[in-house]
């Protein structure tokens, strides 16, 4: 009889063993899924408006299924940069109507929207100038933080921020499609949609608390006091003539600035032609409070309510903010679509890796003979960019494993 028992209990032991390795196997597989991140080449092989650009993203649009993610009547931002004047390589208009046509086709209520870069009436002057306005991309053009660049709500973000200012509209919307142009930066070293919405999706200054809530806690450590050499200036006027606020002057042949108007968006720093200016940073702090100010972005939106589009075309070393724009170091990938920004990310990341330096570019000759190809960025910038990619991942904003799904010829 014990044995009997003991029969029985070890078969029950089994059971229990196979159910839970079971289990784990379900676990493990979930786990395993990587997010499927569509991809369209540059390349068009075929005279067919479907093998275009425009065409493509139509069809990356259709694979994702817009219908499962925005309702009938349901406002969509569709966030992107303006640019600057000079700075002419943004997302082209034809490619954000695309979007917009995509989301009229499925009932929703686009509109097309990025936070103040410079003052509010000019940005949007600069936005028509580089073709953005309601009848070129068929929906509303507005501002996300109004036109003085303070329609923000303050919003509890991490160890590094603490608080940050959301721009009020992107708070309040409830979806949105990030269309973003992926190129390198000068102090995040690779931009992207982690970029454009950690920086794009807030307030440069909030209305009480000014740039220590605003964009311009990301670019400076403590007080953000400006360091100026008097020795090594030149005087050359660069940076009064690129300060967006005119929180610059020179007075009987010394600088004078505002402190607090600055922004401490660092385009005077930038600049500089002798390093005269300087703004106290960190690149590691400033990469992962990147990902910090777009997590917080994100939280404000629910489940897939969040499609990213990377626009991986003419990859110049700059940001689009700059009143200038270098020709591309590498030649245009294509278009990304995923809902997990961090595999969205890595992917651009990994494809542009892949391509050949271009001649007569900044990355011309960087790698050295007999070497095809290589991270343009670090060769270029010098900035370790993961950061970012990490501190995204950690904070939970998706994943750098993914599976990447071509659209078929």
């Amino acid at each position: 009889m014990t044995r009997f028992l003991w029969f029985l209990f070890s078969i029950l032991l089994f059971c229990v063993a196979v159910r839970a390795g079971d289990c784990d196997c379900a676990i493990m597989d979930s786990m395993e899924t990587a997010p499927k991140v569509y991809f369209a080449t540059a390349r068009a092989r075929k005279w067919k408006h479907d093998d275009s650009m425009p065409g493509k993203l139509q069809r990356l649009l259709a694979a994702v299924e817009l219908t499962a993610r925005f309702g009938r009547g349901e406002w969509v931002a569709v966030k992107t940069h303006f640019g600057s004047p000079g700075a002419h390589r943004i997302v082209r208009p034809i490619f954000l109507r695309t979007v917009v046509d995509a989301l009229k086709g499925v009932g929703a209520k686009p509109f097309v929207t990025d936070t103040v870069r410079i003052a509010g009436l000019d940005y949007l002057e600069v936005a028509n100038a580089n073709g953005i306005n309601h009848l070129s991309v068929g929906a509303p053009v507005i501002l996300a933080d109004g036109l003085y660049g303070r329609d923000s709500v303050l919003m509890k973000a991490g160890e590094i921020l603490k608080e940050i200012a959301v721009a009020s509209v992107i708070h309040d919307v409830p979806a949105m499609i990030v269309c973003s142009h992926v190129k390198g930066h000068i102090n995040a070293g690779f931009a992207g949609a982690i970029k454009n919405l950690a920086m794009g999706g807030v307030s440069s200054s909030h209305r009480r608390y000014g740039w220590k809530c605003g964009r311009g806690a990301m670019h400076t450590i403590g007080e953000g006091m400006m360091d100026w050499k008097e020795a090594a200036c030149e005087r050359c006027m660069q940076c009064v003539e690129i300060c967006p606020l005119e929180a610059i002057k020179f007075k009987d042949d010394a600088m004078v600035w505002d402190g607090q108007t600055c922004w401490r968006c660092g385009r005077c720093q930038r600049v500089c032609p002798s390093a005269a200016i300087n703004f106290p940073g960190n690149d590691e702090r400033f990469m992962r409070s990147l990902a910090e100010s777009a997590a917080t972005v994100i939280g404000t939106f629910g489940p897939k309510k969040i499609l990213y589009v990377n626009f991986l075309t003419e990859i110049q070393p700059e940001c689009d903010c700059m009143p200038s724009a270098d020709v591309p170091m590498v030649q245009d990938v294509g278009i990304l679509v995923g809902d997990d920004i961090v595999a969205v990310e890595q992917a651009s990341l990994d494809l542009i890796l892949k391509e050949k330096p271009l001649p007569s570019s900044a990355a011309e000759g960087i790698f050295g003979d007999g070497v095809s190809s290589g991270d343009v960025f670090k060769a270029v910038l010098g900035k370790n960019y993961e950061f970012q990619f990490e501190e995204a991942e950690r904070l939970g904003l998706g994943s750098r494993r993914y599976e990447m799904v071509e659209l078929k010829a």
